[in-house]
């Protein structure tokens, strides 16, 4: 690919020069020997453009639980490394990121290398290595984490719901931070916007770069019409100019804005209006609501978008359409109360529950409603879920960060591909409405069809090695016990099931203390297991 690029950048008029980059790179790794077989994508391979390409992106590996955790070299090696070879270096962070990460976008992953590097530069430095890449690290792993995350929800809505979701989505997110924009100016930047989705969600590298310097490049040219907010954000360079802007505050609301746009619901015209150009009316009335409404959030306006849509969808064949309309607002208020209820009652759990009792309660949640899921995905889920709701639930605003951050968890339940399948209630969640999944599972209750494993498959056996286990890995043995035991027993009760991680625990304190823990755990095992049967 790099000599590709050296002949392309020296003389376009070779032949495979006016093509896509993703074309050559995919022909290439098909035509290495042995590599579509061991990797099973020799089908994919039989395709040309746009399906080749789609066919690769279905094939990624979703679940990277097969993966160890990020290896660990010791800090003076990885310093020296780092100075003997920069690029060595820096190609095999974004390896061991990228294979972890397979649906994290290539600008996102170039910005993680971009601090690695910084880390290392500073890091390497200080007489107290550990402590600093410690410090330094955290921030960008979770920065890391938090764009996977939403780059995911993203794209699994593409996917799964087509472009105009992920117009809606873009219409909502872009008028709360840009409430100053004009209708027309969003219409443009939004075209851009759609076009590096498309192309970031299908894995094309090169393709999402370049089309999210472009995004930037319109914003920085408009900034006066678009953004206070951005002026020093685009005076970096790229990449640091696009996280900037990302990661720049909503803009002020204009002092002329009024608290309502009265042409959506007083206007007599509303039904002709409507029918003229559907899509471009909708679009408006999201950005109008949105660019008034910061304290909501994403999944919030797109429900209350939709409950317009089909308030409209009546009214328009009634005999006074503007008296049936007319009590819209009153509507969008019920919808938004409803959304406050869910979040209100996970904010009481955070009071109610000590932090381990919170991972717990959802940890039986999720297993109950998918088993099916691996233990991995369900312990993963429960501990996203615990930190949505303790870094939300305190704040100002408290309701759009807690409902975007749930959204996002849901998102990783429901996938990015659109042929996951979990179970008919899930799914149902997952694939009808994507504005509505978060309503949908808070009334879903433990999957009928589910049928659990006829043995315990080792679930009550205990070693003496985790007697030298450290705390972080003992507490991971003992989530995935308590999920394990709900797939096995997913009869038992709730208050039932939160008594057993503690009874857990003591076994392996009392068993660790005893002069033969071996002997203990065998004898303690079958207690628990028991015990278990008993609830």
């Amino acid at each position: 690919m790099t000599k590709y690029k050296g002949q392309c950048s020296g003389e376009v008029t070779l032949p495979d020069c006016p093509r896509l980059t993703n074309d050559i790179l995919l022909e290439k790794t098909c035509a290495v020997k042995g590599l579509p077989q061991k990797y099973n994508f020799s089908h994919c391979c039989s395709m040309v453009d746009l399906e080749r390409e789609r066919c690769f992106f279905h094939n990624k590996k979703s679940d990277v639980g097969f993966l160890p955790p990020l290896p660990t070299l010791d800090l003076e090696e990885k310093c020296q490394t780092y100075k003997n070879n920069r690029e060595s270096f820096l190609n095999n962070c974004i390896y061991e990121v990228s294979r972890r990460n397979p649906f994290v976008f290539a600008p996102t992953l170039l910005t993680v290398a971009t601090r690695f590097e910084e880390m290392a530069k500073t890091c390497c430095e200080e007489q107290d290595k550990a402590n600093c890449f410690r410090t330094k690290a955290e921030p960008v792993i979770q920065y890391l984490k938090a764009l996977s995350s939403y780059q995911k929800n993203v794209c699994g809505a593409l996917v799964k719901f087509g472009p105009q979701v992920l117009k809606s989505i873009n219409i909502a997110i872009l008028s709360q931070k840009f409430p100053k924009i004009e209708f027309k100016e969003l219409t443009s930047l939004l075209e851009d916007v759609s076009s590096k989705y498309e192309g970031c969600c299908e894995g094309d590298a090169v393709k999402c770069i370049r089309r999210r310097s472009k995004i930037m490049s319109h914003i920085c040219s408009k900034q006066d019409s678009i953004s206070s907010k951005i002026k020093d954000c685009c005076e970096e360079k790229i990449p640091k100019r696009g996280e900037c802007i990302i990661y720049s505050n909503k803009d002020d609301r204009p002092k002329d804005l009024s608290l309502r746009e009265a042409k959506f619901t007083e206007n007599e015209n509303v039904c002709e209006q409507r029918d003229a150009n559907p899509d471009i009316f909708m679009a408006e009335f999201l950005f109008e609501y949105s660019r008034r409404h910061p304290e909501l959030s994403t999944p919030e306006l797109l429900r209350i978008a939709r409950v317009y849509e089909d308030l409209l969808e009546e009214c328009c064949s009634t005999e006074n359409p503007p008296d049936c309309y007319g009590n819209a607002e009153y509507k969008f208020n019920e919808t938004t109360q409803r959304s406050l209820k869910i979040v209100q009652r996970e904010c009481e759990h955070v009071q109610n529950l000590g932090k381990d009792d919170l991972k717990y309660h959802y940890l039986i949640k999720f297993t109950k409603i998918a088993p099916q899921l691996s233990t991995e995905e369900l312990t993963f889920l429960g501990k996203e879920m615990v930190t949505a709701l303790t870094t939300c639930c305190t704040l100002s605003e408290e309701f759009a960060c807690v409902d975007n951050l749930v959204d996002l968890v849901i998102g990783e339940l429901c996938g990015i591909n659109e042929n996951r399948s979990i179970n008919p209630a899930v799914d149902h969640c997952c694939k009808t409405d994507f504005a509505f999944r978060r309503p949908c599972f808070e009334g879903l209750e433990a999957d009928k069809t589910y049928v659990p494993p006829s043995t315990s498959q080792g679930l009550f056996t205990f070693h003496a090695d985790w007697c030298q286990a450290h705390k972080e890995e003992l507490q991971r043995k003992k989530d995935r016990f308590l999920v394990n035991l709900v797939k096995l027993k997913p009869e038992l009760g709730g208050e039932a099931l939160q008594s057993l991680p503690t009874d857990f625990s003591n076994v392996v304190e009392k068993c660790c203390k005893a002069e033969g823990p071996e002997a203990c755990f065998s004898e303690e095992g079958p207690k628990l297991a028991a015990k278990s049967q008993a609830a």
